[in-house]
């Protein structure tokens, strides 16, 4: 590819070696969260959401348990403005959630966000400047001192503010584009801001740090955040938050070394939506610790309700394959996948494993509100007799026996091919009802009498080319008499292989189904038969193998 020498990295490490998160194989507890789709995520659609539909989604972040929000940037627009005003007037904001509100380190776009924020309870003031060299240089024209006096001021000025309204806000602030800041300036920048605001235990001051371009691999960013960590002023009175971007695709693994590196809280959004490739992704971030065994404080266990939600506030997409909540993150295809997932759930179901360890399933589905039946094993060309398997035993309480779950597998696969298309369980049941349960187009038996004698005497009635025939035969058991009968009237030779029988139901109506195997010139033809009596249930079995091996011996002469 041409011009890549023009790209040069443009991020800085610390000082001094900052590597102690790498000591560090888990994260053992949730950090804080802060939502901010209604601000950084808002600004980033298309078409940015309605003051209704704004209040819709912050129904729906409370629902999910944010107990810190970021409303918007009031001073930016009447519409931001509005909103505010909205959410304070109707009483919408519960008691137990802050409203944060993001104004740059200007002075007439602090004072107006003050006045936004009148008669709120809990509020967080989030002030900011880019600090990076970058900016410096080519945006505002200002040295190292410069850019620090508007912190400084802008930092002065919230304070003030505050202490003429009566309120005791919040103060959060970030030096914008902080990966592409150097690390000793930023933390200079900061501690200044901190000076200012002389934050105290009961009243915690915020610095963020965001990774406004993500321009590293994580790594670089782990050792940054941890250097802020080791040498910010006032550490025990400070809340060291991390607000990631995804532009190389790593916002997740960003935010996850960052909170081992010593943050304290993540600002993000549900599905990553931001700016460019998006903010940190709060759900796979929050989910992957939840599949560790962590409580991350925040539920999604109705996941597609809030995917539904997602779509219908932001007009984005969600992809089939996004972490956790994609239509087909727990889908399996895959002859082999399906039949470890099978294998897997039986096992965890025979043993009462506590534990969450199926192979090819990171969290059980159900804890996100998805169902087995339809969001698992799902069936297409490439499935195998697993998967069949599994969904006709947990959709129809139907158990197949081995070697006939793989002849039902490939006759699957086959309708799957053929008709390029995936196969719902309604759509399977049919291939089962077609070729093994109702399959007596050639013959079926009406009736069946039985006389034991020194074994089984059997009279079974045929009915055949339009006639009824009945025939005589004996054998060691009932099965074997009728089929002892059909071989004679057919002039047959194959052998029974195969003969299983279950209740489809536990009540005291269960009807039982049969299963029947026949082999002869070295293939197995299956059928399968289904009634009150299980021995109808078993010749009706019989006769359904019967034809499909007559079937397939027409063919052959065909």
């Amino acid at each position: 590819m041409k011009n890549y020498n023009k790209y040069t990295p443009q991020f800085f490490l610390p000082p001094q070696r900052c590597m102690d998160w790498s000591l560090k194989s888990v994260i053992t507890s949730a950090p804080a969260w802060c939502s901010v789709d209604l601000r950084d995520g808002n600004q980033s659609l298309v078409e940015p959401m309605s003051l209704h539909t704004k209040l819709e989604f912050f129904k729906l972040l409370t629902d999910i348990g944010f107990k810190e929000i970021e409303v918007g940037f009031p001073a930016a627009s009447e519409t931001e403005y509005a909103f505010l005003r909205a959410l304070i007037e109707g009483g919408l904001i519960p008691d137990d959630v802050t409203i944060q509100v993001l104004t740059q380190a200007r002075e007439h776009i602090i004072k107006r966000t003050f006045e936004a924020v009148r008669g709120a309870k809990n509020v967080i003031v989030h002030v900011y400047n880019s600090t990076s060299v970058a900016q410096r240089e080519q945006v505002f024209g200002k040295d190292r001192g410069q850019i620090k006096s508007i912190a400084v001021e802008g930092a002065k000025l919230l304070k003030e503010l505050a202490d003429e309204a009566g309120e005791a806000y919040r103060f959060e602030y970030s030096p914008e584009s902080f990966t592409g800041t150097e690390p000793d300036y930023a933390l200079e920048v900061c501690n200044a801001v901190l000076d200012v605001w002389q934050p105290v235990s009961g009243r915690k001051a915020i610095i963020n740090l965001p990774a406004t371009v993500e321009n590293a691999m994580p790594h670089v960013y782990a050792q940054q955040v941890e250097f802020m960590h080791k040498h910010l002023k006032y550490r025990d009175s400070v809340v060291l938050s991390l607000h990631p971007h995804n532009d190389r695709g790593c916002g997740v693994a960003a935010a996850e070394t960052g909170i081992l590196a010593g943050a304290d809280r993540i600002e993000g959004t549900l599905f990553g939506n931001g700016e460019r490739t998006g903010n940190v992704d709060v759900i796979t971030l929050a989910m992957n610790m939840y599949s560790q065994g962590v409580d991350p404080g925040l539920d999604f266990s109705d996941m597609p309700r809030i995917t539904s939600l997602y779509r219908a506030y932001t007009g984005m997409p969600v992809s089939p394959r996004q972490p956790y909540a994609g239509e087909l993150v727990f889908a399996a295809f895959s002859g082999s996948h399906q039949d470890a997932i099978a294998k897997g759930m039986a096992y965890r179901a025979r043993t009462s494993r506590q534990v969450w360890d199926v192979p090819y399933l990171p969290v059980d589905p159900k804890d996100v509100g998805r169902e087995y039946e339809s969001d698992v094993i799902r069936i297409n060309s490439q499935s195998g007799k697993g998967g069949v398997g599994y969904v006709m035993q947990t959709a129809f309480g139907i158990t197949m026996p081995r070697a006939m779950k793989e002849d039902m597998g490939y006759k699957v696969k086959h309708v799957s091919d053929v008709g390029h298309r995936e196969l719902k369980p309604a759509d399977i049941y049919d291939v089962f009802k077609k070729n093994y349960l109702e399959n007596h187009t050639l013959f079926d038996i009406g009736e069946c009498h039985f006389r034991q004698t020194e074994g089984i005497d059997a009279a079974v009635v045929i009915a055949a080319g339009g006639a009824e025939h009945e025939v005589l035969a004996r054998g060691n058991g009932r099965l074997d008499a009728v089929s002892n009968a059909v071989k004679a009237f057919f002039g047959l030779d194959y052998s029974l292989v195969c003969y299983e029988q279950h209740a489809l139901s536990q009540s005291s109506a269960s009807k039982a189904i049969s299963y029947v195997g026949v082999e002869s010139g070295g293939n197995c033809y299956f059928g399968a038969g289904v009634d009150d009596d299980i021995i109808k249930s078993s010749y009706k079995a019989l006769t359904s193998a019967v034809n499909n091996l007559l079937a397939a011996s027409s063919a052959g002469r065909d």
